[in-house]
């Protein structure tokens, strides 16, 4: 049995071109279970699993949870938002209450960059990152890839290009890593104020006009607006970021060559894309979706085998 070279999924940054392979592999064997009348397998049936949400999630806290309870793992869901948290208990404090009552696995979302890898180093558990501040998004990146990949044949030498809030994704730095560890070229495009200073320390390139950087790719991954991570205004209006970022019908069809179009959700339609684009046959958003989970069990399942009991 092939293992992950690590004890957590942390981050892409972390991993190995084998651990992505091996991860995909995996995925593909439960995505045939997931499209089967009986959907679940015994895979981990005497696992605990705690998902702690520290920040609000809908799609990436569902996606864990069905991947948890198609592996027939006990799964345990805590939100921040209901908890003594609140009342100012620890992370430490938290996460120790929830292994006394022995869990082997935690998925966790929190708002501090590198919240998971402190929570490593401090408790007996494997941790999945389901997202920490603005740092990484592991599991969204290898489920981004994973659908390139099934869309095209291989990541390999593709180009791909992030559109949009780049300074503010975690989805973006994780998938220029998990893009890079697999061979794609990638660029980014957005408005310069969205652009974090770094990213061409990464051997990303910049292109801050929306039709080169399209004409360019292969695949777009068009990213939200996260006005809630916003303090200042990074551009004049929402109609004005449409206007020079916004993809739309009649942008795709002037091309002159089909492109696949990604989302990782949710969607502010009308503004980053519109929904004819995002429902159109070049969109492989709900494919996204449904890969998600398969990626996710495959995580959870790889992370469950090195388990000593």
């Amino acid at each position: 049995m092939d293992k992950l070279s690590v004890e957590h999924l942390l981050g892409i940054k972390y991993l190995n071109p084998n651990d992505i392979d091996l991860i995909f592999k995996t995925a593909d064997h439960f995505k045939e279970v997931i499209n089967r009348p009986i959907k679940k397998v015994p895979s981990l049936r005497d696992i605990t699993i705690a998902n702690l949400f520290f920040e609000n999630s809908t799609r990436t806290k569902l996606s864990f949870e069905l991947a948890e309870k198609r592996l027939s793992a006990d799964v345990i869901n805590f939100s921040a938002g209901q908890s003594s948290v609140k009342k100012g208990e620890t992370l430490i404090d938290t996460v120790n209450n929830i292994l006394s009552m022995k869990v082997d696995i935690v998925v966790m979302r929190h708002g501090n960059v590198g919240a998971g890898v402190f929570l490593s180093k401090h408790v007996d558990a494997k941790i999945i990152n389901a997202g920490d501040g603005t740092h990484e998004h592991p599991t969204q990146a290898l489920l981004d890839s994973y659908s390139i990949r099934e869309k095209l044949g291989s990541v390999k030498g593709k180009k791909i290009v992030i559109v949009g809030d780049i300074l503010h994704s975690r989805v973006a730095l994780s998938n220029i890593f998990a893009l890079q560890l697999q061979g794609a070229q990638v660029k980014v495009c957005g408005p310069t104020t969205l652009i974090p200073k770094y990213i061409s320390s990464l051997g990303v390139e910049v292109e801050t006009n929306l039709k080169k950087a399209l004409e360019w790719c292969d695949v777009a991954n068009v990213l939200r607006v996260q006005h809630e991570r916003m303090d200042i205004k990074y551009f004049p209006s929402t109609r004005e970021y449409t206007q020079l970022f916004g993809i739309n019908n009649q942008i795709l069809d002037n091309l002159g060559k089909k492109i696949v179009i990604m989302h990782p959700g949710p969607i502010n339609r009308g503004v980053e894309i519109t929904s004819d684009v995002a429902d159109s046959d070049q969109s492989i958003i709900l494919n996204q979706v449904e890969n998600g989970v398969a990626v996710r069990m495959a995580v959870i399942y790889l992370l469950a085998q090195q388990i000593k009991r």
